[in-house]
């Protein structure tokens, strides 16, 4: 099979025949129909983000595909059956800590590092191996949105986490920190899916604000991004959930200023790249019984929630813009994702 393989941080990526991967006990084995390319994939490529990684490996996280094959331990998925393929991987020794990895993307530690020699290659590819629990059944679909559910599932899998970390309750206030950033506002549209009676979305892009306001109307409630009191004002009452999704370029002090919005009783949850730390009052967070968390990515059983948000109408595949590339104009692929907008997806169909 053709796949787009990285050698080297800082060359390209090169299409090349690989093996076909085999399935055994406790696998799958997906023929790709779509794969997303998140736009700082270059900086993965590049070496710029630092990630764990295996070279040479496949790249490429997660996908939407048909079941080409199953291991004997399988009673349910057949030959045929259209996958969303979670890139999230975690070792199967440990239940209450497991050790965890991004197939084709990225590792955590040395457990995940070795989970990463096994089974690392990611979807930019014909053909993808997943354990078979990381295979998630789509049932009745419409071929025509396998774009589109890639492009969702690649930036609403991870805000959804956050949300479900955070027991976000259908008339509850949100407050989501980098929400003009892709998975921030991906974030937006998720927490209204989820039933969010009004969203705060600080953010620096003032024509990404305006666009939030024009697709989501009056539940959705914009600030430039400032401090504290400016997104208190904003609000219409208490916030009882603030998520943070801010990049590693974004700095501590407006996770801070984000955090401090939080009503008593409140929760927060910390899931973006913001490598500094922050200081938040050890007597406010007592004296408030705030919930404070971080959150990496998403359980297991995210998946055929969100697959369900979709399937009923909640959260609107329409909202996505994708274009599509073929798996040898990966190179293409991988300039248009740099500079693509907010609920714009580029796709590799292979």
């Amino acid at each position: 099979m053709k796949a787009a393989v990285l050698t080297k941080f800082g060359a390209p990526l090169t299409v090349r025949t690989v093996p076909d991967p085999v399935p055994g006990t406790g696998e799958v084995l997906v023929d790709v129909v779509a794969a997303s390319v998140i736009p700082y994939t270059g900086e993965v490529i590049s070496g710029e983000r630092g990630f764990q990684l295996n070279l040479p490996i496949t790249l490429g996280a997660g996908a939407v595909g048909r079941v080409r094959a199953v291991g004997p331990d399988s009673t349910r998925l057949k030959v045929g059956d259209w996958v969303l393929c979670d890139p999230t991987i975690r070792s199967r020794d440990d239940a209450l800590t497991p050790d965890i990895m991004l197939q084709g993307w990225s590792a955590r530690g040395d457990g995940g590092l070795r989970l990463q020699g096994y089974v690392g290659n990611g979807s930019f590819a014909e053909q993808l191996l997943v354990p078979t629990e990381n295979a998630v059944p789509l049932g009745s679909f419409d071929p025509a949105d396998a774009g589109r559910l890639a492009a969702a599932a690649t930036v609403g899998l991870v805000p959804y986490g956050g949300l479900l970390a955070a027991e976000l309750q259908p008339g509850e206030t949100v407050l989501i920190s980098g929400a003009t950033g892709n998975f921030g506002s991906a974030g937006v549209a998720v927490a209204l899916a989820m039933g969010a009676a009004t969203v705060i979305a600080p953010g620096r892009d003032e024509k990404m604000l305006a666009e939030l306001e024009n697709r989501f109307g009056s539940r959705v409630r914009t600030v430039v991004l400032g401090g504290t009191q400016e997104m208190l004002d904003a609000a219409p009452g208490p916030i009882d959930v603030v998520l943070d999704l801010l990049p590693p370029s974004a700095g501590n002090e407006p996770v801070r200023a984000a955090a401090m919005t939080v009503r008593e009783r409140g929760r927060v949850v910390l899931m973006g790249g913001v490598q500094d730390d922050i200081a938040l009052p050890y007597r406010w967070l007592m004296r408030n019984s705030i919930t404070l968390r971080g959150q990496w990515l998403h359980p297991r059983t995210a998946n055929r929630r969100f697959i369900e948000l979709i399937r009923s109408g909640l959260l609107d595949l329409n909202q996505f813009d994708v274009t599509e590339f073929a798996l040898d104009d990966i190179a293409d692929a991988v300039k248009h994702a740099a500079t693509s907008g907010r609920f714009t997806a580029t796709v590799i169909r292979p």
